[in-house]
């Protein structure tokens, strides 16, 4: 009878050491393996040059490792990089290398598709499809600082999640792949340089809360006006602004960090003094910024981008009221690979 495989990476330490004691092995083997997957991100067990070859194929014989393949590259006028990145089940999402002067950051995707249903967003027209694994958003990242390393020869500095998928409804694996990321035995890398981007589910913020997390928070406001944001993003109608509002306060209380609220412009939508106005109250429940995001067209005549008056209207009122204000050009437009056009095209 055939042996199904697991993949190997869904294991933790203490599983794969206890996994070469029960095979009449020595536990270390686990951590010998463990950090070939993780620290050395290796994606054959053949490779594992400090086991024997016996080992690698009794490995071989239990186990696959499950890893992603850069399926297709994109390279921007502007040095940005759009990855269409293979699962292991022949499905696609969509990773992003943003380099700018001082840093380069991982866009990376946490769902194949979106649980959401945001109008503006090419990602959420392709409907949710699955969960992203710790291991395939934790490759997303090694792809990524591989690209930053060889084109713009600096390690990555920063990661967002701000590509397909709402991180917060795939939480524990979303967890799962930080934790990796952040670990020593990962990547290493610093919690204050990961921001986790989120439409605003109230109660899984509290949950971040009480978890403690170490990252940053970043909210997709883009209205603080309830018909408005409903219609533009229907899914508030079960999230309210005034749960999201509540759920911020509680994070804010729990961490005492600031958070970022994203927020676009289009005409004709969320581009009047009332709309300005409602921004402002908002802000004022917990110390935040607000960053203004340039729209990124996804063929479809209903949002329009908003006119230079109109969002310097937005800067002048918020920074009247003392509220930190940053302007955010888009990067890769020109290869669909700027916020919200995220869609498996080529």
């Amino acid at each position: 009878m055939e042996i199904v495989k697991k993949d190997i990476r869904a294991l933790t330490k203490e599983q794969l050491r206890r996994f070469f004691e029960e095979n009449g092995d020595k536990a270390f083997r686990g951590n010998q393996v463990y950090d070939w997957l993780w620290s050395k991100s290796l994606h054959t067990f053949e490779d594992m040059t400090n086991i024997s070859k016996q080992t690698r194929e009794m490995l071989e014989k239990h186990f696959v490792i499950n890893h992603i393949k850069v399926d297709s590259m994109q390279k921007s006028a502007d040095g940005t990089i759009k990855n269409g990145i293979k699962l292991h089940d022949g499905l696609v999402v969509e990773s992003v290398l943003i380099p700018t002067k001082n840093r380069t950051t991982a866009c990376v995707s946490s769902q194949v598709g979106c649980s959401l249903d945001c109008k503006f967003c090419a990602t959420a027209r392709l409907k949710r499809m699955r969960n992203l694994n710790p291991d395939e958003i934790y490759d997303q990242v090694v792809v990524i600082d591989q690209q930053s390393q060889l084109y713009h020869q600096k390690k990555l500095t920063n990661i967002v999640f701000m590509g397909m998928g709402e991180p917060l409804m795939n939480y524990n694996n979303v967890i799962k792949a930080i934790d990796k990321i952040t670990s020593p035995e990962g990547l290493g890398m610093s919690s204050k340089r990961i921001t986790v981007s989120t439409s605003g589910v109230p109660k899984m913020i509290k949950k971040m809360a009480d978890d403690e997390v170490k990252f940053n928070l970043a909210v997709s406001l883009h209205s603080a006006i309830e018909e408005v944001r409903t219609s533009i993003m229907p899914f508030n109608e079960h999230f309210p602004l005034a749960d999201l509002r509540e759920s911020l306060e509680y994070w804010y209380e729990k961490t005492k960090r600031k958070i970022t609220y994203e927020y676009v412009v289009w005409e004709g939508i969320n581009d009047r003094k009332e709309d300005i106005k409602a921004l402002i109250d908002f802000c004022k429940y917990v110390p935040c910024k607000v960053n203004l995001i340039e729209y990124n067209p996804i063929d479809d005549g209903q949002f329009q981008q908003a006119s230079s008056s109109a969002i310097n209207n937005y800067i002048s009122n918020l920074e009247m009221h003392d509220i930190t204000v940053n302007v955010r050009k888009s990067r890769g437009k020109d290869i669909d690979a700027a916020c919200g056009q995220l869609a498996n095209k080529s």
